[in-house]
Formats: C-alpha cells, structure tokens, sequence
C-alpha cells in the first residue's frame, strides 16, 4: 500500500514537472501569438503582448487553449522569434515595454534569455505566470530581468490542485512552490500584483475570502470576471459572468487588506 502511494505521489508531480523537464531537452521558446498594442495588460504603459504556447496547468475557465492543449498548439501558426525581436527594433520610441503571458511562460528554461534580450533593447518587462516554477522566477528576479509581474491565484490552498485540472495531486508540493512565488513577490524584488478569475459555479464567496486570508496583506489585488468565450471546458461556454453589482460586493471583501483592490 505505501509502494503505490508512493508511486502515485510520483507521478502526479511528474505531472506538474513534465512539461518544464520536456523544456529542457528542446529548450526553444516557442511563440504562438503577437498582440501589437496593449493599453490595459501593462499598468501606465504602452505596451505589446507576446503569448508564449505550453502549458502546466489544464484550468477548466482558461480561454487560450491553443496556447495549452498540445493537440491545439501543433495546429497554432508559430511566430519566429526573428519576426518578434525585428518588430521590437521598429517599435523602438513607441512602445515601454512587452508582457510575457502564455500559456505558461515559465516552464520555458530559456525564459531568462528571452527576457534578457527584450530589456536590452531598452524595453520594461511585464511577466504573467501561474507561479508553478519559483526556481525559474528567482532566478530571473536575481538578474533583474522583470519590472513587473502579474501571478494568478487560481483557488483556495484546498481547492488549487482540482482547479488547475490535476484532481488528487500532491497538494503540498504544488502549493509549496505557489506559496515561494508568492513570498518572492511579497518581499518586494519586483513590482507585482495578484489576480483571481472568478468564476461562477467554481469560485464561492467563501473562496473569496480564503484567498484574502492567504495573501494578506499584499500590494495589488484584482479580481477578474468570467469570460465564457472558447473555454478549455467546453460547459463553461454558457456560463452568465457575474454582474457588476455583484462583483462589487466581492470587491467588499478585498478592500481592507491590498493596497489596491479593483475588478478587472
């Protein structure tokens, strides 16, 4: 009995690790879209968007399965990165910075290089992550490589691992390395926010509040609307988003205990 438990601990890690461990043996940042011009992704900051494919995560509300799903990423048209650094060289003077989103732009081991050459070409660095590799973060943290980072909290401690699609999961392994990304963030080598996407039917105002109590106090917190637009679950399609008044009502909730709170 304990052999199997064992063997089952394994594997499910190996199911969050696989992918970052797969990076290394073809270890090329594969690009699956370009957003030219962003107002809203960079807070004060003209800013271009560059999605990167691959994903560790499987979330049921993620909207960007061709940036997740292998089977959808092999038919996604890639970007060169060639393509992307050229329209960075003509972007010069127009643009302050790029955002780095995927899918999951850390399970990617060049990562640090591709931030490398975007800040040496005199850009700010925005980073969006799920914050499943804190390894990869402090290292790109050390060399001071980000301006900014955006972590998603996806659920509650006790509801993480059925919310990002890996159900029985070792959840203190996952959750130890979320918690060191979010320490990362919280001891102010970077400016950062949070952000939650609330999602009716899987997130309770209950959940709400269990976050709140994880993160306080932090910086910035912004609690995202439902978009039922091509969910990776495809039921979730026909979920009604929360209406305004009742999103200001979980806003309740956040205001006490962030620097900023807002809905997003």
């Amino acid at each position: 009995m304990y052999q199997v438990h064992r063997i089952g601990k394994w594997k499910k890690i190996l199911e969050i690790e696989l992918p970052s461990l797969l990076k290394h043996l073809k270890s090329m940042i594969k690009i699956g879209g370009l957003q030219k011009l962003t107002l809203i992704d960079y807070p004060g900051n003209l800013a271009c968007t560059v999605f990167l494919s691959g994903c560790n995560f499987r979330c049921p509300f993620c909207y960007s399965a061709e940036l997740v799903l292998p089977e959808k990423i092999a038919r996604q048209p890639e970007i060169s990165q060639k393509y992307f650094f050229d329209f960075l060289k003509q972007r010069k003077g127009q643009l302050d910075g790029v955002v780095i989103c995927g899918g999951e732009p850390t399970i990617n081991p060049d990562l640090p290089n591709f931030c490398s050459q975007i800040k040496k070409m005199g850009y700010k660095v925005k980073l969006d992550t799920n914050g499943s590799n804190p390894f990869l973060l402090a290292k790109i943290l050390k060399n001071k490589l980000l301006d900014y980072v955006a972590m998603d909290i996806k659920a509650p401690q006790e509801k993480y691992a059925q919310m990002i699609g890996f159900d029985g999961c070792h959840t203190s392994y996952l959750l130890n390395k979320i918690q060191k990304s979010i320490d990362l963030l919280k001891n102010g080598a970077v400016d950062y926010e949070f952000r939650t996407t609330f999602v009716p039917g899987l997130h309770t105002k209950d959940d709400i509040s269990a976050i709140v109590r994880w993160l306080k106090p932090a910086k910035r917190f912004y609690l995202q609307n439902f978009r039922p637009e091509k969910t990776l679950d495809p039921n979730l399609s026909t979920l009604r988003p929360y209406q305004a008044d009742e999103m200001a009502g979980y806003l309740n909730l956040l205001t006490p205990f962030f620097e900023t709170a807002q809905i997003r």
